[in-house]
């Protein structure tokens, strides 16, 4: 990655960022798609226990790897700085960050999760999938954790083509061990839905040993000799990660949660067939958010490089890529969803009155689409600025207080039923995406005169 001041240049520099962390995100989702997919061709129960286990898993990972995507913005405003020789320090102590959340995660689900899950007053065979699925899960998130980290580090150099030859590698070995736990395939135990949990967990392990050869075989990365010395714990460095980590991973963690909270109230308040058939909406639809949500961490990486460097201008140059590139992306694929809406539920289960309940959900899902899609690329800008407290309080206000309330509010009191919840989501989204767009507008005018500005 370098400083140009030719538009066709930074556009493509932007593209050779972007594809890999698209095919990536895309890949590394597919790991939970598949988990969702193969548990529904055991049984409804089965999907329905992977839905409530994920809907528990997903917004503690996302927010944690919120945490650590501080990685992305703070070597990638060094790189840009032409500040090199702070790389190894930082990553490093992201790496003791990643093992101590982790060992907390293990300890909080030893002693809570069993009670979590009994307050939702679930079938008993769904409770026990839910449980033992995420046990199965949980012995890989410490790999899981330092994964996030190396990639984090390769991507802020923008050698996103790396992480996707490491997850190109063990999507496959994915579905093989999913196929073999699920369904007793090949010697190995017939698990269902718990075998899931199994399956991504030796897949976690996988990526990450993959990972740390890369940062040996790989020249750029090795030169930084992330293994090879290790640097003692800084509690200086560790803060200045956290002050900027934190915030990004309680923003991710509420908007994650949103959807996890929904699943949870659905579980309470419905059947098992609206259970299994607002999962199979939010898994695929989680799938299309990955095209918005990888231009937003590549606007990361090119705005927090430009940052760097005191190039505001271009900083804003590749904030407009980035929002015609996301919208063109969004529109297309929400046209794909209306037409192919009824086929792709069948691709999950073969149940017809769950897939007569999932058809009409897809199109409330679309109409959140496009908010979703700006209010990722606005995180993501932000994010490039290391401007991160702020939209982490708009978050709160517009995830929880707007779009979570509303959505009960329309569920439990309207003949909206189950759509109640997507048309308040929806408003949540709408609200986050104008409030980060306001803080950005304050981000980006306070910088227009700034002593770094590369005049155009």
């Amino acid at each position: 990655m370098y400083h140009t001041d030719s538009k066709r240049e930074m556009y493509a520099i932007l593209m050779r960022i972007l594809w890999p962390i698209l095919i990536t995100q895309i890949l590394l989702y597919s790991m939970n798609m598949i988990d969702t997919m193969m548990s529904g061709r055991a049984s409804v129960e089965d999907l329905a226990g992977v839905a409530i286990g994920s809907s528990f898993w997903a917004p503690v990972s996302t927010g944690i790897n919120g945490i650590l995507l501080a990685v992305t913005a703070i070597v990638a405003n060094l790189m840009g700085a032409d500040e090199k020789e702070k790389v190894h320090n930082t990553v490093t102590q992201a790496m003791y960050i990643a093992v101590a959340i982790a060992v907390i995660v293990l300890l909080s689900g030893l002693f809570f999760l069993d009670d979590l899950l009994r307050m939702m007053d679930l079938a008993a065979d769904v409770h026990d999938i839910s449980y033992h699925y995420l046990i199965g899960l949980s012995t890989g998130i410490i790999p899981l954790f330092l994964f996030s980290v190396l990639r984090n580090f390769i991507d802020a150099q923008g050698l996103t083509r790396v992480s996707l030859y490491v997850i190109s590698m063990s999507l496959p070995l994915n579905v093989f061990f999913n196929y073999s736990l699920i369904f007793g395939n090949f010697g190995f135990p017939e698990l269902g839905g718990i075998g899931a949990g199994y399956a991504t967990a030796i897949t976690y392990w996988l990526i990450f040993f993959i990972a740390v050869f890369m940062t040996f075989k790989v020249e750029m990365l090795a030169a930084f000799k992330l293994f090879r010395r290790m640097a003692v714990p800084s509690p200086e460095v560790m803060i200045h990660h956290l002050k900027i980590g934190i915030p990004i991973g309680v923003l991710l963690f509420v908007e994650t949660s949103i959807f996890s909270l929904m699943t949870l109230l659905i579980g309470i308040m419905f059947t098992t067939d609206i259970i299994a058939a607002n999962q199979i909406v939010l898994n695929f639809t989680t799938m299309l958010f990955m095209l918005p949500l990888s231009i937003s961490m590549a606007m990361t990486i090119v705005i927090g490089f430009s940052a760097g460097g005191g190039r505001f201008h271009d900083a804003r140059r590749y904030k407009m890529m980035g929002l015609a590139t996301s919208l063109a992306l969004i529109s297309a694929s929400s046209l794909l969803l209306y037409i192919f809406r009824e086929q792709i539920s069948y691709f999950y289960t073969d149940d017809p009155a769950v897939v007569a309940i999932a058809s009409p959900l897809f199109l409330f899902a679309i109409i959140y689409q496009v908010s979703d899609a700006l209010q990722a690329l606005f995180q993501g800008v932000l994010r490039g600025y290391k401007d991160v407290l702020i939209p982490s309080v708009i978050a709160v206000i517009s995830y929880w207080l707007v779009g979570l309330t509303a959505g009960y509010l329309l569920a439990a009191y309207t003949a909206l039923e189950v759509y109640g919840f997507w048309i308040g989501i929806s408003l949540g989204l709408t609200c986050a995406a104008a409030g980060f767009f306001m803080r950005l507008f304050t981000i980006e005018k306070r910088n227009m005169f700034g002593p770094g500005e590369n005049a155009q």
